[in-house]
């Protein structure tokens, strides 16, 4: 134990792998029923998945944000929808450390509590007595139906000047779910919509999602901690690749374990480990997941150094923490398709994983804030000296 009580990264990313059993147990069920199995979601919360970016003083670890990756990373070997939702889970988590401590005390609590989460700013909010009224409906709700609460995202239109989004806690008991999510990939997370009708939020549970952006947190409490004085977007890049990993890892294992076995038909290979074929695409795909591996690393080392030290980010520095994460999406998706497109036929029948595991990262890379070309164009527009052309940065 790093401190009594707090579990070190290495025990929590072996307990984290010792899950991997049990993720592929139910990976399928996932698929089916378009949401985790509540055994998965005990087996997160046993593991203390849910603890990462607790803070310490609700009994939680306040991870940095390597320990997040390196956690996901070994979900990811088991399914990624599973390792998706717990990273999504992290990071509306820590933007509820942002809100004042009386919120706080309300939102953690719950033991092992899940707040999911959006950056879409699709609702709209009118100023109330002591609060806020929303109405809209939100996409992409990963992990909702296991959810608490959800961190929302909409437009307030104030009595006079101009309108400007806000972020909002509220439990999930006041929201309408729908049950949408009828995807190709990520069937797993169960990222359904969620909408808000006529819905008043108090005003303590509201903040600017400008000063959320900036790493602005409204707790004294959290502003004495390392972990919750960061912009958001760059926290949010870190806690998203170790998923990405996770599958390339899992895409390599996948097609490995087959090998043996595996005929190149129509050729005189009795075993496809012969071809010399095999063994570039293999080398490939490898050295492929190692160059995301250091991408995913470089990004995770950064906030946490930045944190560490409490500095000032440099507009470039924001811009290549989503570069780095566009690198690993990148890197992956092209290691898992090499992979993939070396499994044959066989490779389609729904019982063979390497299936499953491209169509997800697939979904993740068409992802609106990972997505390899918008993040790689923003940090290129920033280096020909532009200014960014987003504020999610």
């Amino acid at each position: 134990m790093s401190k009594i009580g707090t579990p070190s990264r290495e025990q929590l990313v072996r307990k984290s792998a010792e899950l991997v059993p049990l993720l592929q147990k139910h990976a399928s069920w996932a698929e089916e029923n378009r949401r985790l199995h509540d055994e998965v979601i005990e087996g997160l919360a046993d593991a203390g998945v849910f603890k990462l970016r607790r803070p310490k003083r609700y009994g939680g670890y306040e991870a940095d944000t390597r320990t997040l990756v390196e956690v996901a990373a070994e979900l990811g070997r088991g399914d990624g929808s599973a390792a998706w939702v717990a990273s999504v889970y992290w990071i509306p988590g820590w933007m509820a450390c942002l809100f004042p401590d009386e919120v706080q005390d309300e939102v953690f609590d719950t033991p092992d509590v899940r707040v999911c989460g959006t950056l879409s700013p699709s609702a709209m909010a009118a100023p109330a007595d002591g609060g806020i009224v929303v109405n809209g409906k939100w996409r992409f709700i990963s992990g909702a139906h296991h959810s608490h609460w959800q961190e929302i995202i909409a437009i307030l239109v104030p009595p006079e000047g101009e309108p400007y989004p806000v972020m909002a806690l509220v439990p999930m008991s006041d929201l309408l779910i729908v049950d949408d999510w009828h995807t190709s990939g990520l069937r797993g997370t169960g990222s359904v919509s969620t909408v808000a009708k006529d819905l008043f939020v108090p005003q303590r549970r509201v903040l600017p999602l400008g000063a959320v952006l900036q790493g602005e947190p409204a707790s004294q409490r959290s502003a004495e901690s390392k972990i919750y004085r960061l912009p958001l977007l760059p926290v949010a890049a870190a806690s998203s690749v170790g998923t990405v990993l996770g599958l390339g890892r899992a895409a390599r294992d996948a097609f490995l374990h087959r090998l043996g076995d595996r005929k190149i038909t129509y050729t005189d290979y009795e075993s496809q480990r012969t071809a010399p074929l095999t063994h570039l695409q293999v080398a490939d795909a490898t050295l492929k997941l190692d160059a995301a591996e250091f991408h995913a690393q470089r990004l995770a080392a950064q906030v946490d150094t930045k944190g560490n030290e409490g500095a000032q980010w440099k507009v470039e520095e924001r811009v290549r923490a989503r570069a780095d994460m566009g690198a690993v999406v990148r890197l992956v998706r092209e290691a898992v398709d090499i992979l993939a497109t070396a499994s044959g036929g066989s490779s389609i029948y729904t019982d063979v994983p390497i299936q499953r595991i491209a169509r997800d990262v697939q979904a993740l890379c068409l992802h609106a804030l990972m997505h390899p070309n918008t993040n790689t164009e923003l940090y290129g527009r920033v280096l020909c000296g532009l200014e960014p052309n987003t504020q999610y940065i």
